[in-house]
């Protein structure tokens, strides 16, 4: 079957590394200096050779077979500034990143077309948006587990992986994060770590190997989609402590696959008591290894995405909703 040519943008690094794994050839606009969302072919990421660095300029003199937006600036903007008629007359997907921020249950989708797929990254997300007439499914995420990287834990100390934690308000949980580190040993990465105390940025490649030494992954969020980084740190066996909110909740089994809870003061018990006993650290941590293999394989994910382009670049667009919902 031949390689779709996919048009999208650079919105999440670590995700847009992922999707390459499907088999097809993603275009990705970049403008000079390489501003937000317009990083193309950039980052520390080993971009395969169907990851293509295409100028914004350029965009409307090639040819694609759909068009991925993953931003609402891109959906409402970029594709009547950067792309002709004929070009936003092709198959669109829309990825939808992030839950409903505005009100949990009543906002409605920017995109209201029932000619584009919406894309949730989880299930919860799916649930609480308002799509309206558009119609949606789910791609759940998928991570490599990387080669040669196995948890150890042999630092008795906590890892927090967020980047700008400062500055993105407290659905983030920034003050848990605050609150935690003055009761326990915990150390802080991600960009701008260092405006919170922390340890700075590790390129991702490096990541890995270096949370693998912590003796547990400590997530303070709220109210967000499920970070890479918890099921990047359960591929290696890494125990997981996260509230129990949004997705985190069927992905981590209290006491079984990991430690979750609404009640902050309760994790950091937890937390207390993973410092003191590393063999219950190492069993947490394995039969999460073990959940994250079965939920987010990158084969899984590779599938899912390949089946979802052909899907969508097989259809006319006016066929989508109907379509859609035979196959559900």
């Amino acid at each position: 079957m031949r390689r779709l040519q996919v048009l999208t943008w650079h919105t999440h690094g670590s995700y847009l590394y992922y999707l390459s794994h499907a088999p097809h050839d993603f275009h990705v606009l970049s403008r000079p200096g390489r501003p937000p969302g317009y990083g193309g072919r950039c980052g520390h990421h080993p971009w395969g050779d169907n990851v293509h660095d295409l100028p914004a300029e350029t965009a409307r003199t090639r040819q694609f077979d759909c068009i991925l937006f993953q931003d609402d600036h891109q959906w409402e903007r970029d594709q009547y500034d950067l792309l002709t008629p004929a070009q936003r007359a092709l198959p669109r997907i829309y990825l939808e990143h992030d839950p409903p921020l505005a009100h949990p249950t009543e906002t409605r989708h920017p995109v209201d077309d029932p000619n584009v797929l919406l894309v949730h990254v989880t299930p919860y997300n799916a649930l609480a948006w308002n799509s309206g007439r558009t119609p949606t499914r789910v791609i759940e995420h998928g991570v490599a587990a990387p080669s040669g990287v196995a948890w150890h834990g042999e630092l008795a100390r906590g890892l927090v992986i967020s980047n700008n934690l400062a500055r993105r308000g407290r659905r983030m949980g920034p003050d848990l994060f605050l609150a935690a580190r003055r009761q326990l040993p915990l150390d802080l990465v991600g960009m701008a770590s260092d405006e919170l105390g922390g340890l700075g940025e590790v390129e991702h490649g490096q990541l890995f190997g270096f949370a693998a030494r912590y003796r547990f992954l400590f997530s303070p969020i709220r109210y967000s989609s499920l970070g890479l980084s918890v099921i990047e740190a359960m591929m290696i066996g890494m125990p997981v402590v996260a509230l129990a909110t949004t997705e985190m909740a069927t992905v981590i089994e209290n006491g079984v696959s990991g430690f979750s809870d609404t009640r902050p003061e309760v994790l950091c018990s937890h937390m207390q008591t993973l410092l003191r006993e590393p063999a219950l650290a190492r069993a947490l941590g394995e039969r999460g290894r073990q959940r994250a293999m079965e939920r987010f394989s990158i084969e899984r994910f590779s599938r899912d995405w390949d089946a979802t382009l052909r899907h969508v670049t097989d259809l006319p667009a006016h066929s989508l909703r109907h379509a859609h919902q035979e196959s559900a």
